[in-house]
């Protein structure tokens, strides 16, 4: 590929051959591709054709078929039944092996890739420079970082993984994939985690992909990003391909329905609700991260947090929450002064935090659902040292009827679930808590829009029942829509603060960058 370091020459999957098809012809085109788990339908026979060159978007609910359909066209399963054509040639895509000497790859929203090793390693995994049998690191560090730099990404090559934001390193994993000789470049979900800067970074190089003959597939809840981006869109539901629109010729109403049969005003209503006394209020709270924050939050009212990663929102979040220490400053739990020192004490106060990597932070990925949901309970169902099966059995299967956690049993084990239900039963477990305050972290990341509207009407429960939350986005007109306070950080610091509605995006954007 034009522009970019290509490790074609020394590794046999990576021969790729020059662009194969004329630009708006069809590259890739599935004809009843279906796949059953024993009964299950996790793709129902389905008809699309990807035509090269092109950004062919693809929408749905969490359960729809996106992530079965990603699997199969990158050899990860294999189809059930249908057929597949690769320029026109019936194909099998039988192992990932077969899909990467294609030129297919994929860009994942969870990043997968070795967090012990460096990002330059971590690109050339797989296709490792070698002289006499010794590597050559410093040559790939060399050669990666002049990928990254004509990217336009600004990271260091040499350093470790495990020391980026998930941002960036779902950036490494997206150089990664270019220079690997790509013709079909699959992005799930590849802004959930950046900032601005970093999926503007992003979208400049998915163009420039595209003008050099590569066929981009883009999925994304993220309705205003599909139509900056793509030239087409399918519609995935409940495992059905529902049907494919020009971009031009649809709109964010018409996807929707398609999707899951609900208007946009039913997704982002916010209800609206008297405020209470004042739950939590802290004075020049300082601490790793953050400084000389000052805000409070009563019952029935959200409080947001915006600002760029790096902020200061999720630090100052975890210093309340007594999971890193602070410094310097006050905090006063219904008008009484508190020290948070661990989160214990929060927990015993009322305070619940929903972290924003629910698969690092937030779940216990080896465990069922079930016990997943009781972990922070298991004490109040108990009699002494023995747990009360029954009480058990009724609490995590109240929870998942109530969050609608699609499951069949509450004995799967959360690794094998969805984002949106992952998120579900973060949220899940804190239900049964019965806390005061609830700190909600990047909550809507990675989940569709029919989830997003759920976890809403999650929040207005909350709220009802007179509750408190801070709700931190990056996501602007999500934390924009929701908040009765919208608190702007910026290096550390709150910068501005504004009543709902109070001021324009383009106002609070300006404030977060500090333009």
């Amino acid at each position: 590929m034009t522009g970019l370091y290509d490790v074609s020459h020394r590794h046999e999957h990576g021969a790729v051959p020059g662009h194969p098809v004329a630009k708006g012809q069809p590259i890739l085109e599935l004809r009843g591709l279906q796949k059953k788990y024993g009964a299950v339908e996790a793709l129902k026979p389905a008809d699309v054709t990807f035509l090269s060159g092109e950004i062919h978007a693809i929408v749905g609910e969490n359960g729809a078929g996106k992530s079965t359909l990603i699997k199969l066209l990158t050899g990860v399963i294999r189809r059930t039944a249908g057929e597949v054509f690769w320029c026109g040639q019936p194909v099998q895509l039988a192992t990932p092996t077969e899909a990467i000497s294609r030129g297919i790859n994929a860009v994942h929203q969870e990043v997968v890739l070795c967090a012990h090793l460096s990002v330059a390693a971590n690109m050339f995994l797989g296709d490792e420079m070698n002289r006499n049998g010794l590597m050559r690191k410093r040559a790939m560090t060399d050669a990666a970082q002049a990928v990254l730099d004509d990217l336009g990404f600004n990271l260091p090559a040499a350093a470790l993984l495990s020391n980026l934001t998930i941002g960036q390193q779902q950036l490494v994993a997206t150089a990664r994939a270019a220079m690997r000789g790509t013709q079909f470049l699959i992005f799930d979900e590849p802004t959930a985690y950046l900032t601005r800067q970093e999926s503007a970074q992003l979208f400049r190089l998915i163009r420039r992909l595209q003008a050099e003959g590569v066929t981009i597939v883009y999925i994304s809840h993220r309705m205003e990003e599909v139509f900056e981006l793509a030239d087409r869109v399918s519609v995935l539901r409940d495992g059905t391909h529902v049907g494919t629109r020009l971009i031009g010729e649809t709109n964010d109403a018409e996807l929707i329905a398609m999707m899951i049969n609900r208007t946009i005003e039913q997704i982002y209503h916010k209800e609206t609700l008297p405020i209470g006394e004042t739950i939590i209020e802290t004075r020049g709270l300082t601490g790793p991260g953050f400084k000389d924050v000052s805000l409070s939050v009563r019952a029935g009212e959200i409080v947001g947090l915006y600002g760029l990663i790096g902020a200061g929102r999720s630090e100052f979040a975890l210093g309340l929450y007594g999971r890193q220490p602070v410094t310097s400053g006050e905090i006063y739990w219904q008008g009484e002064k508190v020290a948070i020192r661990n989160e214990r004490v929060a927990m015993d106060l009322g305070i619940a935090l929903a972290p924003e990597s629910r698969r690092d932070q937030g779940l216990c990925l080896n465990l069922p659902i079930g016990t997943n949901i009781n972990l922070p309970v298991f004490d109040r169902l108990s009699n002494g040292l023995i747990v009360n099966r029954r009480r058990e059995i009724e609490n995590a299967d109240r929870q998942i009827n109530d969050l609608k956690i699609k499951t069949p049993t509450r004995r799967v084990l959360a690794s094998a679930m969805s984002g949106g239900n992952q998120q579900k039963i973060v949220i899940g477990k804190w239900l049964s808590h019965g806390a005061r305050l609830f700190i909600f972290d990047e909550p809507t990341v990675g989940v569709d829009v029919g989830t997003k509207a759920e976890i809403y009407r999650l929040f207005a429960r909350l709220l009802e029942q007179g509750a408190g939350i801070i709700l931190i986005s990056s996501y602007l007109p999500e934390v924009y829509e929701l908040s009765d306070q919208l608190h702007v950080f910026r290096e550390g610091r709150l910068v501005a603060s504004h009543d709902h509605r109070g001021a324009s995006h383009e106002d609070v954007l300006t404030q977060a960058i500090g333009a």
